[in-house]
Formats: C-alpha cells, sequence, structure tokens
C-alpha cells in the first residue's frame, strides 16, 4: 500500500523529510505535493546543497 504524502513547508524538517525518501528508496511512500514559498529553483537549490548535512 502506498503512503501519499504532502510536505507543508520546505525548511529544515521538509527538506530533510524529502532527502530521507529519496535515500531510502521509498517504494511506498508518495510525495505529491511541497508546499513552500518562493520559487522551485530556490527549493531545489537548498535541497541540494545543504550545508548541515554536508551534501
Amino acid at each position: 500500500m502506498t503512503v501519499t504524502l504532502g510536505i507543508n513547508g520546505f525548511g529544515r524538517i521538509g527538506r530533510s523529510t524529502l532527502a530521507h525518501i529519496a535515500e531510502a528508496a521509498r517504494n511506498d511512500v508518495q510525495v505529491v505535493k511541497i508546499n513552500a514559498t518562493g520559487p522551485i529553483e530556490t527549493s531545489a537549490h537548498l535541497l541540494r546543497y545543504d550545508s548541515v548535512h554536508g551534501r
């Protein structure tokens, strides 16, 4: 059974949650919406270059 997930906010916790789901290659979790302010390019940059976890 697939869990449908929406992330409300793309701050520290939202980015960490999405990164964990992606790294764990979870096939049973589907992220369908991320509610974030600002352009998508900024969110992608913050996810890709995480200074806290060294990515």
